[in-house]
């Protein structure tokens, strides 16, 4: 279930840069077929060669993901007492410690058919929409996946993903959060030691995000 994370996350960093035009659907769409084309009979490689898979994976993130915007939200109310190096750093480590954990994992889930549907009301806010998708392991098992995405200069970009009822960015945050506690309040010590974290029980037990 783990797996399903890592592979949830990256499917939205793999896509193409031309967007501005396409539907939250088709943004993710593109991204699937991307990902399943890239690493065609070549997951092999990249497990021997996971420099290169986090390469492409960083410079590809880049065009859907908007980083700024969820590094603000996993600091959450802590973003406003940061001075602006310290968000524009905390943005730099998130980015890094997820593109290093989230490549490795899609060389290593065994995952059979990636199914994207058609596109939702994000139901808060005009901009925002939601699509849904399911994981299909070689198993059988079916993990629902769902993608937030926010308009913004006429391209959707990826802000959140809730694979099955986790809300990996509500996680985040509250990590940040705890990490604040644990050391007095001292920003410094936790942006040097972030580490993203989602307990495999955790996932594999599911929530109702």
């Amino acid at each position: 279930m783990a797996g399903v994370a890592l592979v949830a996350m990256c499917l939205a960093s793999v896509a193409p840069v031309a967007q501005a035009q396409q539907s939250p659907t088709q943004v993710i769409q593109q991204s699937v077929d991307s990902l399943m084309s890239e690493l065609e009979g070549k997951k092999d490689y990249y497990a021997q060669h996971d420099g290169e898979l986090a390469k492409l994976v960083d410079t590809n993130m880049a065009e859907v993901a908007d980083f700024r915007y969820i590094g603000a939200s996993v600091m959450g109310r802590y973003f406003r007492g940061a001075t602006p190096e310290q968000r524009s750093r905390f943005v730099n480590v998130f980015r890094k410690t997820l593109i290093d954990t989230y490549a490795k994992g899609l060389v290593t889930f065994d995952y059979q058919t990636l199914r994207v549907k058609e596109s939702e009301n994000a139901g808060r806010y005009e901009d925002q929409a939601s699509v849904p998708m399911e994981v299909v392991s070689t198993n059988g098992e079916i993990f629902p996946v769902n993608f937030t995405l926010r308009q913004n200069d006429g391209q959707w970009k990826v802000i959140n993903v809730i694979v099955n009822g986790i809300n990996l960015g509500l996680t985040f945050r509250n990590q940040f959060d705890q990490s604040m506690r644990d050391n007095n309040r001292d920003i410094e010590t936790v942006i040097n030691n972030w580490a993203p974290e989602v307990g495999t029980d955790e996932l594999e037990k599911g929530g109702d995000a």
